[in-house]
């Protein structure tokens, strides 16, 4: 699954950007978008597949920088597979990405990102064989008061080294996100439109998100999720996981 929208939830102080200072009722400041708190994020995603299954338990860390308006991120994912030819655990393709916010109001902003994938993986079958780029750009707005945040995003993720042998990535990623927030609680869903140029197929998937506050620095979350399209690459999935600032 493509984690592009998989940052964070909610700023406890205000913060700072580029602009001058910001609230911490802004957009990039909610689930998944969380700019201004150095974030740890701890999750583990299991997928099943017409093939097995497969298990990512992932460290990523936010780390903001400059006038915060900023941000570097890290991730080093451990992957588990259960298939009809493997059945190991290895380190899979780590990556890092910058992310930076040219326009930032109360109630909407945008937001760009850069990832790269190295093909870093400790068996073929947890990576892509490649090293991977993926810009994207983010537009988000609260909407009915500030309970609801609806968040869009587009992200192409292209190939550019890697295995001769492997299949060459070119995905271009449409997703919506809208949240509902209430007291310490959240619920989201959202729908991620992928179209495979390589395959000339769509990979699409759907999530439902459940989310509380349990601590002032703490949040945890689950949500299901299902694929489809005529080229999916899994059946369904299953998420739970950790966020820590400070």
């Amino acid at each position: 699954m493509n984690k592009s929208l998989l940052i964070l939830f909610f700023l406890i102080a205000t913060a700072t950007n580029a602009q001058g200072t910001v609230e911490s009722k802004s957009p990039f400041s909610e689930p998944r978008y969380h700019y201004f708190l150095k974030t740890i994020l701890l999750f583990n995603e299991y997928l099943d597949t017409d093939n097995g299954s497969f298990n990512t338990t992932q460290v990523r860390a936010l780390v903001p920088i400059g006038d915060k308006a900023w941000n570097l991120r890290f991730d080093l994912p451990l992957i588990s597979a259960n298939t009809n030819s493997i059945n190991k655990s290895g380190i899979g393709d780590v990556g890092m990405g910058v992310s930076y916010i040219p326009f930032m109001e109360r109630q909407n902003g945008i937001a760009l990102r850069a990832r790269v994938y190295a093909n870093s993986a400790a068996d073929p079958s947890f990576g892509s064989g490649k090293w991977v780029v993926m810009p994207a750009v983010f537009y988000g707005k609260y909407m009915s008061d500030k309970k609801f945040l609806w968040i869009t995003s587009l992200e192409y993720q292209a190939s550019f080294a890697g295995s001769s042998e492997r299949s060459d990535i070119s995905v271009i990623a449409y997703e919506n996100v809208l949240f509902h927030f209430f007291g310490k609680n959240w619920i989201a869903a959202d729908v991620a439109f992928r179209y495979n140029s390589i395959l000339e197929g769509f990979q699409n998937n759907a999530f439902l998100e459940f989310g509380r506050k349990i601590t002032p620095t703490n949040l945890a979350y689950i949500h299901p999720s299902v694929a489809f399209g005529g080229n999916k690459t899994y059946n369904y999935g299953l998420e739970v996981g950790l966020l820590i600032l400070f």
